[in-house]
C-alpha cells in the first residue's frame, strides 16, 4: 500500500498524520540518496507504526522512486536508526521526505538525516536539512522547517520531548482517541463472550462487504435482471436478510415464521417469481435499512447467549447451534460473490438523445 492509498482510503477519518520537507532536485544521471532517522514508537495500538518516507515526483507528473516503509513499520519502543535508500534521475523534478504516524500512541523521531550521491566521488554527501534534530520551539503544533499535513486534525499533537539525553529535543507526535476500524480483525468483541464475539466479526466483516459493494448502486441497477431466471441485486440484499431473520427465529425462538412474517419474507427467501415481482422500484436505503434491522436483532439476542449455546444440538439433529449460524455466513458469502458477479455485468445506462430532429425542406 502506498502513501497515496493511505491519503485517501484513511485521511478523512483522520487514522494518521505527516509532516514533510520538499526539496527540488535536478540531474543528468541517476543517483542514490539515503534518507535515516532515529525512531521509536510507544503504543498499546496493535495497529499503531510509524516511519520515514521518501517519495520523488517527476517533471511529467508522474511518480517515481517510493518508500513508506509500509512493509517494515517502526513499531519497537527503543530508539533505533532506519533508513530508506533510494534513487533520483534525468526526470526528477523534486524530493519529498518526512515522517508518518499512524493510530494511538506516542511516535518519536530525532535526527533526520538526507545523503545524495556526489555525481564525481560516487560518496553518499550528507545535505543540510534545516530543523533535523527538532530544537526550535514548536508553536501552535507548527514544526518549524516542517509542513505538517493537515493542522485541523485535533486528534494528533506535536510536542519537544527530551526522552534521550544524548539526543535533546526529540520529537514526540501524541495520538490519542482515534477508533480504530475492527471489521478486519476476526476475534473477541465487547459484550459477547470468545467464541460468540468471534462469530459477531465474522458476520459483521461479510455485511460490511456487502454494504460496502452496492450503497452507490441505483433504482435501475439494483433492479436489473441479468436474465429471465436471475434474480436482481436488490432481491439479493433481500434474500440475505430472509435467510437471517429465519435462523434467528428457529435457533432463538425454536419456531419459523408465522403466517404474517411468511407473507412479508416469503417471497425473500425463496427467490422465485415472486421474489423477482415483488423487489423493484426500490432505492438502496429501502434494501440496507432492512438490512441492517435484521442485523441489529442478531446482534442484541446474541448478548444474552454464551458459548455453551452454540455447541447445543436439538434432539433429532445432528447440527449445533454453531452450525446454523456458520451458515449463515457461509450463505452471505456465497450471495455475495453473485452480487458481485451481477454488478460487473450490469449494462452501462443508455444515453438518451435530445436534439431535435432537424426539418428537412
Amino acid at each position: 500500500m502506498s502513501f497515496f492509498a493511505l491519503n485517501s482510503l484513511f485521511s478523512q477519518n483522520q487514522l494518521w498524520t505527516s509532516f514533510t520537507k520538499s526539496m527540488k532536485m535536478t540531474t543528468d544521471v541517476k543517483l542514490k540518496f539515503k534518507l535515516t532517522a532515529s525512531m521509536k514508537t510507544v503504543t498499546d495500538d496493535k495497529s499503531a507504526w510509524s516511519s520515514i518516507w521518501a517519495r520523488v515526483d517527476n517533471t511529467n507528473n508522474e511518480t517515481g522512486f517510493f518508500d513508506n516503509m509500509i512493509d517494515r513499520p517502526v513499531v519497537s519502543d527503543e530508539w533505533k536508526t532506519y533508513e530508506i535508500n533510494g534513487y533520483i534521475d534525468q526526470n526528477t523534478k523534486s524530493l519529498n521526505f518526512g515522517g508518518i504516524s499512524m493510530y494511538n500512541g506516542q511516535f518519536y523521531f530525532d535526527n533526520i538525516k538526507l545523503y545524495v550521491e556526489n555525481k564525481k566521488t560516487g560518496e553518499l554527501d550528507e545535505i543540510k536539512l534545516e530543523n533535523h534534530d527538532f530544537e526550535k520551539k514548536i508553536v501552535n503544533d507548527k514544526i518549524p522547517d516542517w509542513v505538517y499535513n493537515d493542522t485541523t486534525n485535533k486528534n494528533f499533537s506535536f510536542k519537544l520531548v527530551k526522552d534521550d539525553a544524548s539526543k535533546g529535543n526529540s520529537l514526540c507526535i501524541v495520538a490519542e482517541d482515534i477508533k480504530v476500524d475492527q471489521t478486519d480483525i476476526i476475534g473477541e468483541r465487547e459484550g459477547y463472550t470468545p467464541q460468540i464475539g468471534t462469530l459477531i466479526s465474522m458476520l459483521n466483516n461479510l455485511s460490511s462487504r456487502v454494504e460496502r459493494i452496492v450503497k452507490n448502486l441505483d433504482q435501475r441497477e439494483l433492479d436489473h435482471l441479468h436474465d429471465e431466471k436471475a434474480n436482481s441485486i436488490g432481491a439479493l440484499i433481500m434474500h440475505l436478510a430472509a435467510a437471517e431473520k429465519i435462523y434467528q427465529l428457529y435457533t432463538f425462538e425454536n419456531r419459523g415464521f408465522n403466517e404474517e412474517e411468511e407473507k412479508f419474507w416469503g417471497p425473500a427467501l425463496h427467490l422465485d417469481d415472486a421474489g423477482r415481482e415483488t423487489y423493484k422500484g426500490h432505492d438502496v436505503e429501502y434494501y440496507l435499512n432492512i438490512y441492517k434491522e435484521v442485523r441489529a436483532k442478531t446482534l442484541e439476542e446474541f448478548k444474552k447467549l454464551d458459548d455453551s449455546w452454540l455447541a447445543k444440538i436439538r434432539p433429532g439433529y445432528t447440527e449445533n447451534n454453531h452450525y446454523y449460524w456458520f451458515h449463515v455466513m457461509e450463505h452471505q458469502s456465497s450471495h455475495l460473490g453473485q452480487i458481485l458477479f451481477l454488478k460487473k455485468r450490469i449494462p452501462p445506462e443508455p444515453n438518451i438523445n435530445l436534439e431535435k430532429k432537424k426539418k428537412i425542406d
